[in-house]
């Protein structure tokens, strides 16, 4: 998940405005997504730390996770940036895996993934998925991401379009050098929701790298620039999905992006911010299965 921080205290703001954390402190025991407003349920599947489905892919200089579920036709599943998990891509991977093969990857510097020693570029998480995509299987792949995950999936199938089948993105839309600020920091991050942050730093394999990362991170936001001329590489039919009032993708980005797209489709979810599905996953699902059935 991407958040923006263009002035002090706005993030704080923002996001104390969409979700009540209302969670206890002391359950450790279960896996959160970022800002989840209810307690885990014991029988939850601990997607991101499911030792029956994960896998390990070394991609050259980092270890990437990944879990695979069910049987069918590959389907990928990439999470939000920064303060994103597969745990908060749980109802997509219920609903997917009775019908398709689904692959939800870690992506470098989140979960159990390692962060790895290049820049963590949409380029370089691009070719991670790819290998993953290499050794799970011959065929083609349905990617869905939401944020950091949909624009790595602009990238995907920008490089490798015989890798990407169709492309379902969750607020993800045109982002201009500068139209966005980056300057997050862990007492950021850990204000905002310690216990998401407690279970992160634990699966993570070099959490003392944690600042670094960060920093990485921060670096290439505040320059990064996708627009026409990534959007125009991606060849297969997309999706191009965002919350009505979303705080991150603002609505005029998305719409925009749906003009530079060859062959695409727009769905708008009313009154719902940057994480839709959390809020509303009925709609967004609703908009996905006639996408999947053409």
């Amino acid at each position: 998940m991407k958040l923006i921080n263009k002035r002090p205290g706005f993030l704080l703001v923002v996001l104390s405005l969409i979700f009540s954390l209302g969670v206890d402190a002391q359950d450790l025991k279960h896996l959160r997504s970022f800002m989840q407003a209810a307690p885990t349920p014991p029988d939850a599947i601990p997607y991101g730390n499911n030792p029956k489905a994960g896998h390990y892919l070394n991609t050259g200089d980092a270890r990437i996770y990944y879990e695979v579920y069910g049987k069918g036709k590959p389907f990928v599943i990439l999470h939000g940036g920064v303060f994103g998990s597969t745990y908060e891509m749980g109802r997509f991977i219920d609903s997917l895996s009775k019908n398709y093969q689904v692959i939800a990857i870690s992506t470098r510097g989140h979960g159990k993934s390692e962060m790895g020693s290049t820049a963590p570029t949409y380029e370089q998480k691009a070719n991670d998925v790819n290998a993953i995509l290499n050794t799970v299987t011959k065929d083609s792949a349905i990617v869905l991401g939401f944020s950091d995950g949909g624009y790595t999936g602009y990238y995907l199938a920008g490089l490798y379009p015989n890798k990407v089948k169709k492309l379902i993105t969750i607020g993800a839309g045109e982002w201009l050098k500068g139209s966005r600020s980056f300057n997050i920091t862990r007492k950021d991050a850990f204000g905002l929701d310690s216990l998401y942050w407690k279970q992160q730093m634990a699966l993570n394999p070099h959490p003392e790298k944690f600042e670094e990362w960060l920093v990485s991170i921060n670096q290439y936001y505040n320059t990064v620039n996708i627009s026409k001329e990534v959007f125009g590489k991606v060849h297969c039919p997309v999706l191009l999905m965002a919350g009505e009032l979303d705080q991150n993708a603002a609505l005029k980005t998305v719409i925009g992006a749906y003009y530079m797209f060859p062959k695409v489709q727009l769905a708008i979810i009313p009154n719902a911010p940057h994480p839709a599905f959390q809020v509303n996953f009925p709609a967004v699902w609703a908009a996905i299965v006639p996408f999947l059935q053409q």
